[in-house]
């Protein structure tokens, strides 16, 4: 009889189910994808409706089911994948209180700026807390969107809704109550919090932070490993996805740990780089570290005795979506005799994607000098700086829109250059490089990405689902058909492996000197704009 595990990757629009086989490779059997809205509720508040979650689980689980419908019977487990640092406060029945802050809120400065932004400070936090964060928890809450200022935003604003809280909840931690009833939090997420005590590959809440921060610990979950059993789908929560009741429901982890294992990241040293709506540069490593200047620190994930040193950049494909929206248009023969290319029957591209990134092999590397910044949403690494944005430099009575979509793929590419030169101080990166995400589907973006960072680029087969298949392993090794974490690469096949262009690396040496210098040399003037 065929095993299989149905793997949940929640991301900031959408959810994409997934449905594996595991056997001496990973085999992606099924996926179907349903979105949900991300709601701008002014002053940096960005929310949403935890239902919404749930309901695009349950449309995603039977349209898979609907196709397949002898696998619901052959369930061995369902796991999750995550984006991060969200707030959901739950009652004693785990219905939100509130819709949910996301990992991309900012509305906090108040409480942040009340809490640590005061005395003698580095990177914005006063040396004490800061010295006694990073003493006991091995990092900081550091950024506006941390979730403990959401928290605490929360207390001071809508005092009616806080006195009601029965535990504070991750986005994949809220799902798995809803799916068990049960409330728990992953290591990944509890670290991510900033209010845990870390050890020897030990976790536990700090009594000593929750009080310098002033959080009540009743309001923390119970803490459990990637692989661990959190429940089994309820008889209402089968019902709802259209799965039967009792099939095991496994802790699964955060976006940064789960996609690490879903690129097979998994041994020391080990690199990849993910380009999503978002993107970040992670290195699997022995040790935590923190380089406060930068922004980067080592982070708790799915394997017990590694840590993921993890460099974030807040918008990457998510600039890729507004070249769509804003740059496409006829100038670039996007609509032929009034009618969309894509849509055309003798077509060859199957998404607009396809379209754009052709038409972008057709200008040389470089984008003939122009160079941009993807700071659309601000910036969390190498620096944090909520108020900084996008730049075209450098345009020219020549500068065309094929120029510039060029320069927005090479500029998501130099902030990842400028991420990986950050993690190269503190550790070895032997290469080759992984790139996943739903950027690495482009050989194009691909080739860009090997020339500007200097490294050999690999991909590997369904690189867009590479958090739900991190959930799908880990749900493996819980159910114990994988032995361990190490020999997770083995079951990931790669597909190509791009080699750097050496004629082309003095054009970007150059370019990348002068994309760092625009974030200093405009610094004041973003936050003169911004603030």
């Amino acid at each position: 009889m065929e095993r299989y595990i149905m793997a949940y990757d929640m991301g900031s629009t959408g959810c994409k189910t997934c449905l594996y086989k595991i056997g001496s490779q990973l085999e992606l059997l099924d996926s179907a994808l349903a979105p949900y809205e991300l709601h701008s509720v002014g002053d940096g508040g960005l929310e949403q409706d935890p239902r919404d979650w749930w309901e695009a689980m349950t449309v995603s689980t039977k349209s898979i089911v609907s196709r397949s419908p002898s696998c619901k019977d052959q369930m061995s487990g369902v796991s999750f994948c995550a984006q991060m640092q969200g707030l959901v406060v739950v009652d004693k029945n785990v219905q939100p209180l509130r819709p949910a802050m996301s990992y991309l809120d900012q509305r906090a400065a108040k409480q942040k700026h009340d809490s640590v932004e005061h005395g003698i400070q580095v990177a914005g936090v006063n040396i004490f807390k800061l010295l006694k964060s990073l003493f006991i928890n091995g990092a900081a809450a550091a950024s506006v969107k941390d979730p403990v200022w959401k928290y605490k935003w929360i207390e001071e604003n809508e005092p009616d809704i806080f006195s009601k809280i029965y535990k504070w909840l991750d986005v994949k931690d809220y799902l798995i109550a809803r799916a068990t009833g049960k409330c728990t939090m992953t290591r990944d997420s509890a670290f991510a919090t900033f209010l845990t005590r870390t050890c020897k590959g030990t976790i536990s809440w700090s009594p000593g932070l929750l009080k310098m921060y002033g959080v009540k610990p009743e309001h923390m979950p119970g803490i459990i490993n990637s692989t661990d059993r959190a429940g089994v789908l309820t008889e209402k929560s089968g019902e709802e996805l259209g799965l039967p009741s009792g099939i095991p429901v496994f802790g699964g982890g955060g976006d940064a740990s789960m996609i690490t294992i879903g690129a097979g990241a998994t041994g020391v040293n080990d690199c990849y780089v993910y380009t999503g709506t978002s993107g970040w540069v992670s290195c699997t490593v022995k040790r935590q570290k923190v380089d406060v200047n930068s922004m980067i620190a080592s982070i708790i994930g799915a394997q017990p005795d590694l840590y993921n040193f993890f460099a974030e950049q807040e918008t990457a494909g998510k600039c890729l979506e507004w070249v769509k929206d804003h740059l496409a248009a006829d100038e670039i023969d996007l609509y032929l005799h009034k009618h969309n290319v894509i849509d055309d029957p003798e077509s060859k591209y199957t998404s607009i994607y396809e379209f754009l990134i052709e038409t972008i092999e057709q200008v040389p590397p470089g984008a003939a000098g122009v160079i941009f910044t993807p700071w659309l949403h601000g910036n969390r690494s190498p620096f944090e700086d909520p108020h900084s944005r996008g730049i075209f430099f450098n345009l020219s009575l020549d500068t065309g829109k094929r120029i510039l979509i060029r320069a927005v793929v090479e500029g998501i590419i130099f902030h990842q250059k400028w991420l990986l030169e950050c993690i190269q101080k503190s550790f070895d990166i032997p290469g080759p490089l992984t790139f996943v995400g739903g950027g690495a589907l482009s050989p194009v973006i691909s080739q860009i990405m090997a020339d500007i960072l200097g490294y050999p680029v690999r991909t590997i087969k369904n690189p867009q689902h590479c958090g739900a298949a991190g959930a799908a392993l880990t749900a493996a090794i819980g159910l114990g058909w994988i032995p361990d974490f190490s020999v997770v690469k083995k079951i990931i096949p790669v597909l190509n492996e791009y080699q750097p262009r050496k004629e082309f690396s003095s054009i970007y040496k150059k370019q990348f000197k002068i994309f760092k210098k625009l974030y200093t040399q405009n610094k004041k003037l973003f936050a003169a704009l911004n603030s």
